[in-house]
Protein backbone atom coordinates (compact mmCIF):
# COMPACT_ATOMS: atom_id res chain seq x y z
CA UNK A 1 0.00 0.00 0.00
CA UNK A 2 2.81 2.39 1.15
CA UNK A 3 4.50 1.31 -2.83
CA UNK A 4 1.24 2.22 -4.41
CA UNK A 5 1.04 5.64 -2.62
CA UNK A 6 4.53 6.43 -4.14
CA UNK A 7 3.92 5.96 -7.02
CA UNK A 8 2.07 8.57 -8.15
CA UNK A 9 4.70 11.18 -6.62
CA UNK A 10 7.07 9.09 -8.88
CA UNK A 11 5.05 9.98 -12.10
CA UNK A 12 4.47 13.66 -10.96
CA UNK A 13 8.21 14.45 -10.88
CA UNK A 14 8.81 12.74 -14.44
CA UNK A 15 6.28 14.92 -15.69
CA UNK A 16 6.97 17.83 -14.51
CA UNK A 17 10.34 17.20 -15.14
CA UNK A 18 9.65 16.71 -18.65
CA UNK A 19 7.21 19.65 -18.95
CA UNK A 20 9.77 21.68 -17.38
CA UNK A 21 12.26 20.52 -20.51
CA UNK A 22 9.19 21.22 -23.08
CA UNK A 23 8.92 24.21 -21.63
CA UNK A 24 12.83 25.43 -21.61
CA UNK A 25 13.10 24.23 -25.11
CA UNK A 26 11.70 26.89 -27.17
CA UNK A 27 13.41 29.34 -24.72
CA UNK A 28 16.57 27.86 -25.77
CA UNK A 29 15.98 28.29 -29.87
CA UNK A 30 14.32 31.75 -29.38
CA UNK A 31 17.51 32.53 -27.19
CA UNK A 32 19.72 32.55 -30.24
CA UNK A 33 20.12 36.52 -31.97
CA UNK A 34 19.53 36.13 -35.58
CA UNK A 35 22.63 38.35 -37.10
CA UNK A 36 22.03 39.90 -40.34
CA UNK A 37 24.63 39.77 -42.85
CA UNK A 38 24.32 42.93 -45.41
CA UNK A 39 25.71 41.83 -48.89
CA UNK A 40 25.76 44.03 -52.25
CA UNK A 41 26.79 42.88 -55.90
CA UNK A 42 30.25 43.42 -55.42
CA UNK A 43 32.63 41.45 -57.46
CA UNK A 44 35.11 39.64 -57.27
CA UNK A 45 33.59 39.76 -53.36
CA UNK A 46 29.84 38.72 -53.61
CA UNK A 47 28.48 37.90 -56.69
CA UNK A 48 24.27 38.07 -57.02
CA UNK A 49 23.88 36.32 -60.25
CA UNK A 50 25.27 34.82 -63.77
CA UNK A 51 27.08 31.70 -63.81
CA UNK A 52 29.36 32.86 -61.22
CA UNK A 53 26.58 33.82 -58.81
CA UNK A 54 27.84 32.40 -55.39
CA UNK A 55 31.67 32.23 -56.13
CA UNK A 56 32.84 35.74 -54.76
CA UNK A 57 35.74 35.31 -52.49
CA UNK A 58 33.34 36.43 -49.69
CA UNK A 59 30.52 34.23 -50.80
CA UNK A 60 32.46 31.20 -50.23
CA UNK A 61 34.02 32.58 -47.13
CA UNK A 62 30.83 33.37 -45.35
CA UNK A 63 29.86 29.80 -44.78
CA UNK A 64 32.95 28.67 -43.50
CA UNK A 65 32.34 31.95 -40.64
CA UNK A 66 28.85 31.29 -40.36
CA UNK A 67 29.63 27.57 -39.26
CA UNK A 68 31.77 28.70 -36.80
CA UNK A 69 29.20 30.52 -35.18
CA UNK A 70 26.39 28.70 -34.17
CA UNK A 71 25.70 31.04 -31.75
CA UNK A 72 23.03 32.98 -33.79
CA UNK A 73 20.35 32.33 -36.52
CA UNK A 74 22.14 33.94 -40.05
CA UNK A 75 20.16 35.76 -41.91
CA UNK A 76 21.22 36.93 -45.76
CA UNK A 77 20.06 40.19 -46.98
CA UNK A 78 21.10 41.91 -50.21
CA UNK A 79 21.16 45.77 -50.29
CA UNK A 80 22.96 48.63 -52.39
CA UNK A 81 25.69 51.22 -50.67
CA UNK A 82 23.20 53.53 -49.12
CA UNK A 83 20.67 51.00 -47.76
CA UNK A 84 23.51 49.34 -45.80
CA UNK A 85 25.16 52.34 -44.28
CA UNK A 86 21.66 52.78 -43.22
CA UNK A 87 20.91 49.92 -41.58
CA UNK A 88 24.20 49.83 -39.46
CA UNK A 89 23.26 52.57 -38.21
CA UNK A 90 19.75 51.24 -36.57
CA UNK A 91 19.61 49.00 -33.52
CA UNK A 92 19.47 45.65 -34.78
CA UNK A 93 22.59 43.27 -34.70
CA UNK A 94 23.37 43.71 -38.43
CA UNK A 95 27.20 43.00 -40.06
CA UNK A 96 28.75 44.06 -43.46
CA UNK A 97 31.82 41.71 -44.01
CA UNK A 98 33.19 44.44 -47.17
CA UNK A 99 34.05 47.56 -45.26
CA UNK A 100 36.68 49.49 -45.22
CA UNK A 101 37.32 51.66 -42.10
CA UNK A 102 36.51 55.36 -42.05
CA UNK A 103 36.51 57.75 -38.81
CA UNK A 104 33.16 58.80 -39.50
CA UNK A 105 31.84 55.43 -40.30
CA UNK A 106 33.34 54.29 -36.96
CA UNK A 107 31.06 56.92 -34.85
CA UNK A 108 28.20 54.24 -35.38
CA UNK A 109 29.99 50.80 -36.55
CA UNK A 110 32.35 48.44 -34.80
CA UNK A 111 34.75 47.00 -36.64
CA UNK A 112 36.55 43.51 -36.66
CA UNK A 113 40.52 43.17 -37.08
CA UNK A 114 41.68 43.88 -41.03
CA UNK A 115 40.07 40.55 -42.49
CA UNK A 116 41.25 40.94 -46.11
CA UNK A 117 42.93 42.84 -48.41
CA UNK A 118 42.36 43.83 -51.67
CA UNK A 119 44.46 46.11 -54.44
CA UNK A 120 43.31 49.51 -54.01
CA UNK A 121 41.00 51.44 -56.26
CA UNK A 122 42.39 53.23 -59.06
CA UNK A 123 40.71 55.77 -62.20
CA UNK A 124 38.96 53.23 -65.03
CA UNK A 125 39.53 54.72 -68.24
CA UNK A 126 38.09 54.04 -71.88
CA UNK A 127 41.26 53.63 -74.49
CA UNK A 128 39.57 55.73 -77.05
CA UNK A 129 39.45 58.82 -74.45
CA UNK A 130 43.12 58.39 -72.98
CA UNK A 131 44.12 61.32 -74.85
CA UNK A 132 42.10 63.38 -72.53
CA UNK A 133 43.66 61.52 -69.55
CA UNK A 134 47.64 61.75 -70.83
CA UNK A 135 48.33 65.43 -69.13
CA UNK A 136 47.13 63.61 -65.61
CA UNK A 137 49.49 60.14 -65.87
CA UNK A 138 53.03 59.82 -64.88
CA UNK A 139 54.93 56.53 -64.76
CA UNK A 140 51.57 54.45 -64.61
CA UNK A 141 49.54 56.62 -62.11
CA UNK A 142 47.08 59.06 -62.98
CA UNK A 143 46.18 62.36 -60.79
CA UNK A 144 43.23 62.49 -59.07
CA UNK A 145 43.47 65.76 -58.57
CA UNK A 146 44.06 67.07 -61.50
CA UNK A 147 40.95 65.40 -62.85
CA UNK A 148 38.42 66.84 -60.11
CA UNK A 149 40.14 70.32 -61.44
CA UNK A 150 39.38 69.42 -65.03
CA UNK A 151 36.26 71.62 -66.22
CA UNK A 152 35.98 68.87 -69.04
CA UNK A 153 35.92 65.41 -67.41
CA UNK A 154 32.97 63.99 -65.46
CA UNK A 155 33.76 61.28 -62.97
CA UNK A 156 31.61 58.76 -61.74
CA UNK A 157 31.57 57.20 -58.12
CA UNK A 158 29.59 55.04 -55.81
CA UNK A 159 27.45 57.05 -53.50
CA UNK A 160 28.49 56.22 -49.85
CA UNK A 161 31.44 53.84 -51.20
CA UNK A 162 34.68 54.35 -49.35
CA UNK A 163 37.38 54.48 -51.72
CA UNK A 164 40.00 54.26 -48.68
CA UNK A 165 41.35 57.59 -46.89
CA UNK A 166 43.43 58.91 -49.42
CA UNK A 167 40.64 58.89 -51.92
CA UNK A 168 37.67 60.10 -50.27
CA UNK A 169 39.96 62.75 -48.79
CA UNK A 170 40.64 64.27 -52.38
CA UNK A 171 36.55 63.23 -53.77
CA UNK A 172 35.47 65.45 -50.49
CA UNK A 173 38.10 68.76 -51.22
CA UNK A 174 36.66 68.93 -54.79
CA UNK A 175 33.81 71.12 -55.79
CA UNK A 176 31.77 68.29 -56.79
CA UNK A 177 30.34 69.89 -60.08
CA UNK A 178 31.71 67.09 -62.14
CA UNK A 179 31.52 64.08 -59.79
CA UNK A 180 28.44 62.14 -60.79
CA UNK A 181 27.25 59.57 -57.66
CA UNK A 182 25.41 57.09 -58.12
CA UNK A 183 22.99 55.68 -55.60
CA UNK A 184 21.34 52.04 -56.99
CA UNK A 185 21.95 48.90 -57.15
CA UNK A 186 24.69 47.71 -59.85
CA UNK A 187 26.34 50.44 -59.61
CA UNK A 188 29.35 50.03 -61.68
CA UNK A 189 28.04 48.87 -64.23
CA UNK A 190 25.55 51.75 -64.42
CA UNK A 191 28.63 54.08 -64.42
CA UNK A 192 30.49 51.87 -67.09
CA UNK A 193 27.56 52.40 -69.24
CA UNK A 194 27.40 55.73 -68.46
CA UNK A 195 30.34 56.28 -69.30
CA UNK A 196 30.21 54.40 -72.90
CA UNK A 197 27.50 56.67 -74.19
CA UNK A 198 29.96 59.62 -73.07
CA UNK A 199 27.91 60.95 -70.30
CA UNK A 200 30.86 61.13 -67.62
CA UNK A 201 34.96 59.98 -68.97
CA UNK A 202 36.23 58.09 -66.12
CA UNK A 203 35.08 56.04 -63.14
CA UNK A 204 36.84 54.96 -59.81
CA UNK A 205 36.46 51.28 -58.73
CA UNK A 206 38.77 47.94 -58.15
CA UNK A 207 40.45 46.88 -60.43
CA UNK A 208 38.52 43.04 -60.90
CA UNK A 209 35.24 44.79 -59.80
CA UNK A 210 35.23 47.22 -63.11
CA UNK A 211 36.40 44.03 -65.61
CA UNK A 212 33.81 41.88 -63.96
CA UNK A 213 31.11 44.50 -64.45
CA UNK A 214 32.27 45.33 -68.02
CA UNK A 215 31.60 41.92 -69.06
CA UNK A 216 28.23 41.78 -67.78
CA UNK A 217 27.53 44.76 -69.26
CA UNK A 218 28.67 43.18 -73.00
CA UNK A 219 31.75 44.98 -72.82
CA UNK A 220 34.91 44.04 -73.88
CA UNK A 221 37.46 44.59 -70.69
CA UNK A 222 40.20 44.86 -73.06
CA UNK A 223 38.89 48.42 -74.22
CA UNK A 224 39.35 49.70 -70.79
CA UNK A 225 42.91 50.75 -68.72
CA UNK A 226 43.13 51.08 -64.96
CA UNK A 227 45.25 53.49 -63.22
CA UNK A 228 46.48 53.33 -59.68
CA UNK A 229 45.89 56.97 -57.91
CA UNK A 230 48.81 58.94 -57.31
CA UNK A 231 49.57 58.89 -53.37
CA UNK A 232 47.51 56.18 -52.46
CA UNK A 233 48.58 52.24 -50.90
CA UNK A 234 48.99 49.89 -53.01
CA UNK A 235 46.68 47.52 -50.84
CA UNK A 236 43.38 48.57 -48.98
CA UNK A 237 42.15 46.20 -45.93
CA UNK A 238 38.68 45.54 -45.08
CA UNK A 239 37.02 44.23 -42.50
CA UNK A 240 33.89 42.84 -40.85
CA UNK A 241 31.75 46.28 -39.79
CA UNK A 242 28.92 45.52 -37.19
CA UNK A 243 26.16 47.93 -35.28
CA UNK A 244 27.62 49.33 -32.58
CA UNK A 245 25.65 48.13 -29.79
CA UNK A 246 26.30 45.42 -27.00
CA UNK A 247 25.50 42.61 -29.16
CA UNK A 248 27.35 43.99 -32.11
CA UNK A 249 30.42 44.27 -30.07
CA UNK A 250 30.00 40.59 -28.82
CA UNK A 251 29.24 39.49 -32.56
CA UNK A 252 32.65 41.27 -33.57
CA UNK A 253 34.31 39.54 -30.98
CA UNK A 254 33.27 36.15 -31.80
CA UNK A 255 34.31 37.40 -35.76
CA UNK A 256 38.09 38.56 -34.47
CA UNK A 257 38.29 34.85 -33.17
CA UNK A 258 37.28 32.81 -35.95
CA UNK A 259 38.89 35.44 -38.78
CA UNK A 260 42.27 35.41 -37.07
CA UNK A 261 42.34 31.58 -38.76
CA UNK A 262 40.34 32.16 -41.95
CA UNK A 263 41.35 35.28 -43.58
CA UNK A 264 45.15 33.32 -43.81
CA UNK A 265 44.14 29.62 -44.16
CA UNK A 266 41.26 30.57 -46.91
CA UNK A 267 40.02 33.83 -47.74
CA UNK A 268 43.81 34.99 -49.33
CA UNK A 269 43.40 32.30 -51.51
CA UNK A 270 39.70 33.16 -52.31
CA UNK A 271 40.69 36.57 -53.79
CA UNK A 272 43.73 35.43 -55.47
CA UNK A 273 41.53 32.94 -57.43
CA UNK A 274 40.18 36.03 -59.30
CA UNK A 275 43.39 37.89 -60.31
CA UNK A 276 45.02 37.52 -63.04
CA UNK A 277 48.17 35.22 -63.27
CA UNK A 278 50.77 38.19 -62.60
CA UNK A 279 48.70 40.08 -60.38
CA UNK A 280 47.90 36.72 -58.46
CA UNK A 281 51.69 35.77 -57.76
CA UNK A 282 52.25 39.16 -56.79
CA UNK A 283 49.70 39.47 -54.42
CA UNK A 284 49.76 35.87 -52.84
CA UNK A 285 53.64 36.76 -52.08
CA UNK A 286 52.48 39.93 -50.22
CA UNK A 287 50.25 38.22 -48.69
CA UNK A 288 52.67 36.98 -46.66
CA UNK A 289 52.95 40.08 -44.81
CA UNK A 290 49.40 41.04 -44.48
CA UNK A 291 48.60 39.79 -41.08
CA UNK A 292 51.37 39.49 -39.10
CA UNK A 293 50.63 41.48 -36.64
CA UNK A 294 46.99 40.32 -34.20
Amino acid sequence: MAYGALLPGRYFSSILLIALSLLCMPQMVMAKDTLIWLLRDFPPLTIFAGPQQGQGSIDRLLPLLIARMPEYNHLMMHVNRARGMQMLKEPSLTCDPTLLWTAERAKTIIYSIPTHATKSNGMVVRKEDLGSFSPFIDRGQIDLQGVLASPSIKLGIVAERSYGPDIDRMLHASPGGNVSKHYGNDAIGSLLQMQRLGRLQALISYWPEARFQAAQQNMDPADLMFYPIKGTAKYQFAHVGCSDTPKGREAIDIINREMRVLRQTKLIDFYADWLDPQSRSEYLQDAKAFFESP
